[in-house]
Formats: C-alpha cells, structure tokens, sequence
C-alpha cells in the first residue's frame, strides 16, 4: 500500500518538477495517511505539506482529490489482507 501511494503523490506532480522529486513530501502525506481516513482532513495535510516544502499554496480541491485516491488505495488494501 505505502508503495502504490507513494507512486500516486509522484505522479501528481503538482508543481512539474517530474517523478521522483517528492520523497520527503510522500513520506509525510503516507505517514498522514496511516491516521487518517476522511479525504478533507488528508487533502488539508497534504496541502499544508506542499506549502511548508515548497512555500506555495495548492488549492484545496486538488489535494482532496489526490486524498480519495489514497484512501482508495488504504481502504482496498485493508481488504486484500
């Protein structure tokens, strides 16, 4: 699971640098996501952790968005064990 929601974080790519350029930021949002399982909570971390590394704002829509599909990812794992 902490793979496939890695792999999610790089290929957002919010900022077009290119995969591979958020190691830290996806460590954090994973770790976040271990705790959390409601998609406007997660979308709020992940957007304080871009703006703290990067100090730019994303809007929240986008970072909700990315959270769904990393709680997909939680929640079907969750079943496949």
């Amino acid at each position: 699971m902490n793979r496939t929601a890695v792999q999610l974080v790089q290929q957002w790519d919010p900022f077009q640098l290119g995969e591979g350029e958020y190691d830290t930021e996806a460590a954090d949002i994973v770790a976040a996501l271990q705790a959390m399982d409601d998609p406007s909570d997660l979308g709020k971390r992940i957007q304080e952790v871009f703006e703290y590394s990067f100090e730019q704002w994303l809007p929240l829509e986008d970072c909700v968005t990315l959270a769904y599909k990393l709680i997909a990812v939680k929640f079907e794992a969750k079943c496949i064990i």
